[in-house]
């Protein structure tokens, strides 16, 4: 197993933080306090091939291996989180999904366009009354001739209001649905432009406030029936398989918090005194450094692993979710030591670190809450849990068609 990034890799990461630096940091503070995004940033991120960078050449993305989406992920999320949710929910749940399960002519209608950057896509599971209880859906989808109706709510969509097209799982068989049985849900590619889809907005959020958040309405939405992503009974594989990839961008933004967070510690080590030397010269300050420098080590060798193996075509949904859920939790506890080693001054947004917390915050729940990802690894452990071969697996890189 080689773990190691190569030049083009490592061109990618200083390229993307360039960019992050270029057009996300200008006047984030600004946007992060007033809860107000800044839409051109999704347009210039298409322009320079981030959403489609681990998309093969034929539908228009870089072509690159799938350590380039980490790379990305980490390089984004080190200057703020918000920029990383842009690849986690283009790129991880809704792009890989319609590469994974999508017919050509799916590929070449959605997903070609999404690669460039011209469309926006995001991922629509949550709903008021089901997160993790993902057999709860409400929503519900019935066939009618050549089209399918769907009604219902999701809640909790980043890019809500952005996104030109939504990957959407409802029930379609109300039996299976009234029995709980994920066999009884669809995905369906949504279009934001048609009659009965209403976006909006949430305000009042702990973190990400530079990103766009909110829910959509679906009220009698008809859906061409090509528009169904794999078969009837496939939608919560397809969720679960697109979930795969999700956690492993929110796993590899993690480290770039993380590193965010040593950065601004350790500057901050050679500008504060007390007692009469820089505060970095106390144990206690540095027993907080060393815990960000172990848990970054950890958590970028976790996410290294699951690229390796999807490169190689392999599953990894246990190795996702170990990453997920081990990067997210010691992100939000270093975002925790870098405010304790600023202070006073960790408190308010004079400093970023304030903002490094409350954005960690929400990892630790999205994408399966930390308590979800302990009961998968107990259920592996166990022997309680396995994973069996789906009917489309995600492709291996290089990308062979």
């Amino acid at each position: 197993m080689d773990l190691s990034y190569n030049a083009d890799n490592e061109a990618l990461r200083e390229g993307a933080l360039d960019f992050a630096k270029r057009v996300v940091e200008p006047g984030l503070r600004e946007r992060d306090e007033n809860q107000s995004p800044d839409e051109s940033i999704y347009r210039a991120m298409g322009k320079e091939g981030y959403l489609g960078v681990c998309l093969p050449e034929q539908y228009g993305g870089l072509g690159m291996d799938y350590h380039s989406l980490a790379i990305v992920s980490e390089a984004f999320e080190y200057v703020d989180t918000s920029a990383r949710v842009i690849i986690s929910v283009h790129n991880g749940l809704h792009s890989l999904a319609l590469l994974q399960w999508g017919t050509e002519a799916q590929k070449q209608k959605y997903l070609t366009p999404m690669a460039t950057g011209d469309k926006i896509g995001t991922f629509c599971l949550t709903e008021p009354a089901a997160g993790s209880d993902v057999v709860g859906l409400e929503a519900f989808a019935e066939k009618k001739g050549d089209r399918y109706v769907l009604n219902g709510e999701k809640i909790w969509i980043s890019l809500s209001t952005v996104a030109d097209q939504y990957l959407v799982m409802a029930y379609t068989d109300r039996a299976k649905q009234k029995a709980r049985d994920p066999h009884g849900i669809s995905a369906f590619i949504v279009e934001r432009k048609w009659k009965g889809v209403e976006p909006y907005v949430l305000k009042g959020k702990l973190g990400v406030r530079a990103g766009v958040t909110g829910g959509v309405a679906f009220r009698n939405v008809e859906i061409p029936a090509e528009n169904l992503v794999g078969h009837e009974d496939e939608g919560f594989k397809i969720a679960m398989s697109a979930l795969d990839n999700g956690r492993y961008t929110v796993a590899a933004g993690c480290v770039g918090l993380m590193r965010a967070c040593l950065d601004a510690s350790v500057k901050y080590c050679g500008e504060r005194t007390t007692e009469g030397k820089p505060i970095g010269r106390h144990q206690l300050v540095q027993q907080m450094l060393a815990y960000m420098v172990q848990s970054i080590d950890a958590s970028d060798l976790l996410v290294r692993k699951c690229g390796w193996l999807k490169n190689q075509g392999k599953r990894c949904t246990r190795e996702v979710s170990m990453a997920k859920w081990t990067a997210t939790v010691a992100s939000q506890q270093c975002a925790d030591h870098a405010i304790e080693i600023h202070g006073a001054y960790g408190f308010s947004n004079e400093f970023p670190v304030e903002r490094f917390w409350r954005n960690s915050r929400g990892a630790v729940i999205y994408e399966g809450s930390k308590e979800i990802h302990q009961l998968v690894q107990a259920g592996y452990a166990l022997g309680l849990r396995q994973d069996h071969p789906l009917r489309c697996e995600l492709p291996g890189w290089p990308y062979k068609g």
